[in-house]
């Protein structure tokens, strides 16, 4: 590497985190309004600046502590994000992960100094986002459809454990689709990532099923 060389030089990346949850059958994602240029005043995901003495994951961790007050989140790298004029500002190469939040558990810090909003929105109904979000965003609901049954990156939502009928309904409004329940047991038995707690749970006044939890 020739340290002299301009083409080198003024370059930064950028960590962004897409935040989902699921709320009455509805997938959502967090989104953070932004106080600064460039995009003042427009919705966007959650993330910023990486500092030059953090890793990637430090960054993203106080990213989102910094403009939503949420911590110690669960996340999973997806995708790299390096089209040259995606930054008015200069080069900006993002890293992305995906994370999943129980919604009824956290609060929301609604203003900082470089947000003045922070809410969630159904995939359904988003508003225009700053940056490349909206293309981020789609990227991480494909990514997130093709990995809830290869990976743990539910169990944010369930630190308590599960039973099937009940994580079912969550896969289902994620795919929004319905699933088939003897396939999707026997999908979920056959996984790597999932075990038995010995314990039992009711779910929506049913008799009690047994309770699972992620590894």
């Amino acid at each position: 590497m020739e340290v002299t060389n301009t083409k080198y030089k003024n370059q930064g990346i950028h960590v962004i985190s897409a935040l989902f949850t699921v709320d009455k059958g509805i997938t959502k994602i967090l989104l953070i309004k932004r106080e600064n240029e460039p995009y003042k005043n427009m919705w966007a995901l959650t993330g910023g600046a990486l500092y030059n003495d953090e890793t990637l994951e430090e960054g993203m961790h106080r990213e989102i502590k910094e403009k939503t007050g949420l911590e110690n989140i669960f996340l999973k790298a997806f995708q790299n994000f390096s089209r040259v004029e995606r930054s008015p500002v200069m080069r900006m190469i993002a890293v992305t992960y995906i994370g999943f939040i129980d919604i009824h558990k956290v609060t929301l810090l609604k203003q900082t100094e470089k947000t003045n909003n922070c809410d969630w929105f159904s995939i359904e109904s988003l508003p225009a986002l700053a940056y490349d979000h909206n293309e981020i965003l789609e990227k991480a609901l494909e990514e997130l459809k093709e990995s809830i049954f290869e990976s743990d990156i539910l169990k944010n939502l369930y630190p308590n454990g599960f039973t099937l009928p009940e994580i079912q309904k969550t896969y289902e409004a994620i795919l929004e689709k319905e699933l088939d329940r003897r396939n999707f047991r026997k999908k979920m038995l056959a996984s790597h990532f999932i075990i038995d707690t010995l314990k039992t749970k009711k779910f929506e006044g049913n008799k009690p099923a047994k309770l699972y939890k992620f590894k």
